[in-house]
């Protein structure tokens, strides 16, 4: 009888948690898209603000992370292709597994250590202060104040990074073909030209933009159920980090079995 009472509490709690993001998600998209033409105001300034910390900041990471991840992945795949006697594919191989997959998946780590954790945090010592109660006796909301704007630079900014991150990933794979692989930069880059579809770009563009969804969700999220007492907001930082962790992977798997069973081939 426990382990259903534990299953059943479980469920219902995990079914709420996803309810709040929901809640959370619908708000920013009300405030971003549908309040601003009935003329109530969105803080575009705190959106370019959190725009900037999210994206331009994280530029130099996110490139040297790829840049690295491309090299690793070229010399993996090019361990197993030298014995088929397939080198020339190395090419191939790192584009489509970069735009598909490790681009968009490494971007979103990158952006939960540094900015997820950063939304909670923030959140968090306002709840602990009382400043969201005050907000709210000034009739303002805090969904609209605080959480909409990030996600307005959250959509905008992470397809953005990982669009870069792309590029450098395929940059590190270059190194690796011109170095050990007989390539020239130029013939690297047809090869990978000629490799890549519209179909992989938009894959993980997509995946980016609903990484950006939830990575912002659970880590506002998390800020708003911050207890009382400073300790709370380091593990509101925490819990952030890990759920959102396995929320992209989540994520993730169910619009690559999306993709894989819709798009033709």
């Amino acid at each position: 009888m426990a382990l259903t009472e534990s299953i059943g509490e479980a469920t219902i709690n995990g079914l709420a948690y996803v309810g709040g993001l929901a809640r959370l998600a619908g708000g920013s998209a009300r405030a971003i898209f549908i309040e601003p033409f009935r003329g109530r105001k969105l803080h575009i300034s705190r959106a370019i603000h959190q725009a900037m910390a999210v994206g331009v900041e994280a530029i130099p990471i996110v490139s040297l992370i790829s840049f690295f991840i491309g090299m690793i992945f070229a010399l993996q795949s090019a361990y197993q292709l030298r014995k088929l006697g397939a080198l020339q594919f190395v090419a191939a191989a790192v584009a489509i597994a970069i735009t598909r997959e490790l681009g968009p998946l490494m971007t979103a780590i990158m952006v939960i250590g540094r900015s997820g954790s950063s939304f909670a945090a923030e959140i968090g010592t306002m709840k602990v202060n009382e400043e969201i109660d005050a907000m709210e006796t000034m009739a303002l909301k805090p969904v609209h104040f605080l959480v909409a704007p990030k996600f307005l630079a959250m959509i905008l900014m992470v397809p953005c990074l990982t669009t870069w991150a792309d590029f450098m990933g395929i940059v590190g794979g270059g190194l690796f073909g011109v170095t050990n692989a007989g390539f020239t930069w130029g013939s690297y880059f047809h090869a990978t030209l000629i490799a890549l579809q519209q179909r992989d770009i938009m894959t993980g563009l997509v995946k980016s933009i609903m990484f950006g969804v939830v990575i912002t969700a659970v880590g506002c999220q998390e800020g708003f159920s911050t207890g009382l007492g400073s300790e709370q907001v380091g593990r509101s930082t925490t819990s952030a980090v890990v759920k959102s962790i396995f929320a992209v992977i989540a994520v993730d798997l169910i619009f690559t079995a999306i993709f894989y069973f819709t798009m033709p081939r």
